[in-house]
């Protein structure tokens, strides 16, 4: 199945680290956030996946696109893409693991070869910005 994978992803930053999230049975952090469902909006799909991966709440009206990131989908044989489209979005609560979510994690660019391929271009991106160190 070649193909791409439609993301969107919440870019939560905090003193030069970014917040990920690693699901059961994953060896890879990802940015949080998940696919769409059919008639969301990134901003549906934002406060969505961020409420059931982190139990927190995003507020729509501060979400401002960070970027599109593409590469190949982590631990796929059959050639798929990532797309990424990356917002960053206050927030109300405390993020705590929620749903599928093993474990949270603040990381920096040195952690860079702990998340998947399309994440790493979401960390070099951040990065080259002086928002991740």
């Amino acid at each position: 199945m070649n193909g791409t994978i439609d993301k969107i992803a919440w870019i939560c930053l905090r003193d030069g680290r970014i917040l990920g999230a690693r699901s059961h049975g994953k060896d890879a952090y990802y940015v949080p956030g998940g696919k769409r469902e059919p008639g969301e909006s990134d901003l549906d799909t934002l406060v969505r996946e961020v409420r059931e991966e982190l139990t927190v709440t995003i507020l729509p009206a501060t979400a401002a696109l960070v970027g599109v990131f593409e590469a190949p989908a982590h631990d796929r044989a059959d050639g798929a893409t990532v797309q990424i489209t990356c917002y960053t979005a206050d927030h109300e609560g405390e993020p705590a693991p929620g749903g599928e979510i093993a474990e949270l994690a603040w990381l920096a660019y040195a952690d860079r070869d702990r998340v998947s391929p399309a994440n790493q271009a979401v960390f070099d991106h951040l990065h080259r910005t002086g928002l991740l160190r």
